[in-house]
C-alpha cells in the first residue's frame, strides 16, 4: 500500500500549506482515522440512469465504499465511503440567478474532486459560486464523518465531523465539529466547534455558538483520537443494519413503494414502516418504525425511528428524527439531531423550521408551537423558549434582536422569506409537488437506476488505490 501512504502525505501537505497563516495542522487528526485495510474492504460504486447525465473519471484515487451519481471526476484523492451526488448540476443552455446576475450556463457543470481526502462525507447540490457556476471544485481538503458540502466550492479546508459548509466558496479555512457554516464567501477563518452562522451579506445574520462542555458530550473531535461522543456512538450502534444492503446484488424493498415514490437501493427500511406517494428515501437513509406523508423525505445519512412525519416534511442531509411527531411542511435541518423517548415524544407543529445543526433531547414531553424557528440546545421548555422564536415575530425585525446565545442582525422578514424560498425548492426538487404530469423530481426520476460497482487493486504497490477509470454513456 505503498502509493495509498504516499497519497495521503501529498494531502496532508497540501492541506497544511493552504492553512499555514491558521497555524493548523492537519497531520494528529488524521492520523490512523481511517486504517488503510479499511480502504480495501468496500467497492465503490455509480449508479445510472436516462434522467442523469453520466460522465466520471477517477485518477490516482482511492474509493472505498463511496458512491457517484451524475458528472464528477476525482484525482489524487481519498474517498472512503462518500456520497457524491451530481443529480442536480447545471446543463448546458441554463440561466443561472444568484445575486441579481444571470448567467448563462455555457457546459454541463461537474464536480471536481483533486487532492482531498472525504470521509463519510456527502457532496450534493451545484455550485453558488458566480465566478466557477460550471464547476463545483473541492481541492486541497480534508473532510471527516459526516460532514456535508452542499453547493460549496472549497479549496483548502479542514472540515470537523457532522460539519456542513452550505451554499459558501470557502478557502484556507479550519470548520470545527458540529458547525454549519452558510456565509457566502469567506476566507482565512476558523471557526470553534459548534457555530453556526446564516449570512446573506447586507441583508441579515444569524450566528449561534454551542456551549462547548454540553456539545462535548454529543460530539468530540481532538487530535490523535477518533470522533467520540452520542452522535458517533447512535450511527455506529446502526452500522450493522446496513451490511446485508452492501451485500446482497439483488435486493427487493420490504415495504410496498407507490409507483411515485422512490425508495433507494442502498438504504434501509425496518419493519412498520409506511412510504406515502412522492416520498424520497436516499441512501444510507435509515428508516424505523415510522409513517412518512405524501411528499416527506430522508435524504442522505438521516435516521427517522418511530417517528410520523404528517407531509411535505424536508429532513436534511444528515438529520435525526428519533420518538417525535411532526405536522406538515415542517423543515429539520442539516445534522439536526431531534430525541425524545417513547414516553416523553417531540411534537412539532405545521410550518416550523428547525434550523439546520439544532440539538433537541428531552426527557419529558415537548411540543413546539406551529410556525416557531428552534435552534441551538434544547432538553426541557425553558430551553426550548430561550432557544425559539415565532415566524412572525422574527419577521417584523429589522434590525437587531437576540435570545439566548443567539444573536440576530439585519431583516427577519427576508431571513423567514429566504427559508420559505428555500424548503419549496427542495419540495419541489425531489418530487413532493409532483401531481403525475408536472413536477416530476428525484422521487420519481430515482426510481430505476442501475448500480455497477468497481474495486481497488488488491496487491502490490499500488494495493488500494484504483486504476484510471473514465466511465461514459
Amino acid at each position: 500500500m505503498k502509493e495509498l501512504a504516499k497519497l495521503l502525505e501529498r494531502i496532508v501537505q497540501r492541506v497544511n500549506i493552504n492553512l499555514r497563516e491558521l497555524g493548523f495542522d492537519v497531520t494528529p487528526y488524521v492520523a490512523n482515522l481511517v486504517p488503510p485495510a479499511q480502504m480495501l474492504k468496500f467497492y465503490a460504486f455509480y449508479g445510472i440512469s436516462p434522467n442523469h447525465p453520466l460522465n466520471f473519471q477517477f485518477r490516482h484515487t482511492s474509493l472505498a465504499g463511496s458512491y457517484f451519481l451524475g458528472k464528477c471526476q476525482v484525482t489524487n484523492s481519498l474517498l472512503y465511503k462518500s456520497d457524491i451526488r451530481g443529480d442536480e448540476l447545471k446543463k448546458k443552455g441554463d440561466l443561472f440567478q444568484c445575486q441579481g446576475f444571470e448567467i448563462p450556463i455555457q457546459k454541463d457543470e461537474e464536480i471536481n474532486i483533486k487532492d482531498s481526502f472525504l470521509i463519510k462525507t456527502l457532496v450534493h447540490s451545484f455550485s453558488h459560486d458566480l465566478e466557477t457556476p460550471e464547476e463545483f471544485f473541492i481541492r486541497d481538503t480534508i473532510a471527516t464523518h459526516y460532514s456535508n458540502i452542499h453547493g460549496s466550492p472549497i479549496d483548502g479546508c479542514f472540515l470537523g465531523p457532522f460539519v456542513t459548509v452550505d451554499l459558501t466558496t470557502i478557502h484556507d479555512c479550519v470548520v470545527g465539529a458540529f458547525s454549519y457554516i452558510q456565509a457566502g464567501e469567506i476566507s482565512h477563518l476558523s471557526f470553534k466547534p459548534g457555530t453556526v452562522w446564516v449570512r446573506n451579506p447586507g441583508v441579515f445574520n444569524f450566528l449561534y455558538k454551542y456551549d462547548p462542555q454540553e456539545l462535548s458530550k454529543y460530539i468530540y473531535f481532538g487530535p490523535g483520537s477518533r470522533p467520540q461522543g452520542l452522535f458517533i456512538d447512535f450511527v455506529e450502534d446502526r452500522q450493522e443494519a446496513f451490511q446485508r444492503v452492501f451485500d446482497v446484488v439483488n435486493l427487493e424493498p420490504g415495504i410496498p413503494v407507490p409507483r411515485n415514490a422512490s425508495l433507494d437501493r442502498f438504504a434501509v427500511v425496518k419493519p412498520h414502516t409506511l412510504i406515502s406517494e412522492n416520498v424520497l428515501v436516499a441512501q444510507r437513509a435509515y428508516v424505523q418504525n415510522s409513517f412518512l406523508g405524501k411528499g416527506a423525505n430522508a435524504q442522505e445519512n438521516c435516521y427517522i425511528i418511530n417517528s410520523w412525519l404528517e407531509g411535505n416534511d424536508v429532513t436534511a442531509h444528515g438529520a435525526k428524527i428519533i420518538e417525535a411527531d411532526l405536522g406538515s411542511t415542517v423543515f429539520v435541518g442539516f445534522n439536526s439531531f431531534l430525541k425524545g423517548t417513547p414516553e416523553s415524544r417531540i411534537t412539532i407543529g405545521n410550518d416550523c423550521i428547525i434550523m439546520p445543526h439544532t440539538i433537541i433531547d428531552v426527557k419529558a414531553p415537548l411540543t413546539i408551537p406551529e410556525g416557531s424557528l428552534v435552534w441551538g440546545l434544547v432538553t426541557n421548555q425553558k430551553e426550548l423558549a430561550e432557544n425559539s422564536v415565532s415566524l412572525d415575530e422574527l419577521s417584523q425585525v429589522d434590525s437587531y434582536f437576540s435570545k439566548g446565545a443567539m444573536c440576530f442582525e439585519g431583516s427577519g422578514k427576508k431571513f423567514v422569506e429566504a427559508f420559505t424560498y428555500r424548503i419549496h425548492h427542495i419540495l419541489e426538487a425531489n418530487g413532493a409537488l409532483y401531481d403525475g404530469n408536472k413536477n416530476m423530481g428525484h422521487a420519481q426520476k430515482n426510481q430505476r437506476i442501475a448500480f455497477n460497482t468497481i474495486q481497488p487493486y488488491t496487491l502490490g504497490d499500488s494495493e488500494g488505490l484504483y486504476p484510471t477509470i473514465i466511465i461514459q454513456p
